[in-house]
């Protein structure tokens, strides 16, 4: 037991690195370019069955372009922060996909994918911004590589606490495990609610940098509540609040608008 705790604290020390913008230390332990090679056979196979649309469409060619306006102000800031190594070996790259779906999502390593769906709530090129912004930071942030490690320490605790209860009644491990198991959720759903209001942050600045307005944020989330139907409690979801996000985000503004240069 004890041997597991000095790995895991040690594993922590070696495997802590800070956020851009937020300053949040974070756990990664796997190796960022073997998520990057996963991702992008994943996203191959997306693409094979979802067939995006061309890039001669109107909309298909403004995802794209602002992608790249996005990520140039990104990585001007990163350089400029000394953090180039964030990005080191991404290749992005910026799809639409005809599906009626609400969404957009990117994996590591830069690949980016909107969906029509979300389109009538971007409206325009500042509300593709706000929702590009928040994509590229999630993969900036290496969001998906701190879910997967804080998924590993879960699963070691939880061996560990194996191992510690198996003296103990088999009334009493059920119960604990039990207890472990369901707490362990409940800080994943957390955490995932953090690295939300975290993409928020850091798309805003990026965004800002760029030269659109952060202030069409908060704009483009009222128009998502519209979309939304009954919420489940905000401590079982993976998403803040409607509410909570837009009162987060006009609390950031400020800081954000300190890069805004129109």
């Amino acid at each position: 037991m004890k041997k597991t705790a000095y790995f895991l604290l040690l594993l922590f020390l070696f495997s802590c690195a800070k956020v851009p913008v937020t300053g949040r230390r974070q756990i990664n332990m796997l190796p960022e370019s073997q998520l990057m090679s996963m991702s992008l056979t994943q996203y191959k196979a997306f693409l094979n069955d979802s067939k995006p649309i061309s890039r001669n469409n109107f909309n298909s060619k403004m995802v794209n372009e602002v992608g790249q306006k996005i990520v140039r102000a990104a990585e001007a800031y990163l350089k400029q922060k000394h953090q180039n190594d964030r990005v080191k070996g991404f290749n992005w790259e910026f799809n639409l996909v005809d599906d009626p779906t609400v969404n957009a999502w990117c994996m590591p390593g830069g690949k980016v994918v909107f969906y029509t769906g979300i389109l009538p709530y971007t409206q325009d090129e500042l509300g593709m911004a706000v929702v590009m912004g928040h994509e590229v930071a999630h993969a900036i942030a290496r969001h998906g590589n701190e879910r997967m490690s804080q998924g590993l320490v879960l699963q070691a605790g939880g061996i560990g606490l194996q191992l510690a209860l198996q003296d103990k009644p088999e009334l009493t491990q059920n119960l604990l495990l039990q207890s472990y198991g369901i707490g362990g959720q409940l800080v994943m759903l957390k955490y995932s609610r953090m690295h939300e209001s975290e993409a928020d942050k850091m798309g805003l600045i990026f965004m800002a940098i760029t030269g659109y307005n952060p202030e069409a944020a908060p704009e483009f989330w009222k128009r998502m509540a519209q979309n939304g139907g009954q919420a489940p409690p905000e401590i079982l979801s993976t998403h803040p609040h409607d509410e909570t996000r837009i009162a987060d985000i006009n609390s950031f503004m400020p800081e954000a608008l300190k890069y805004y240069k129109p």
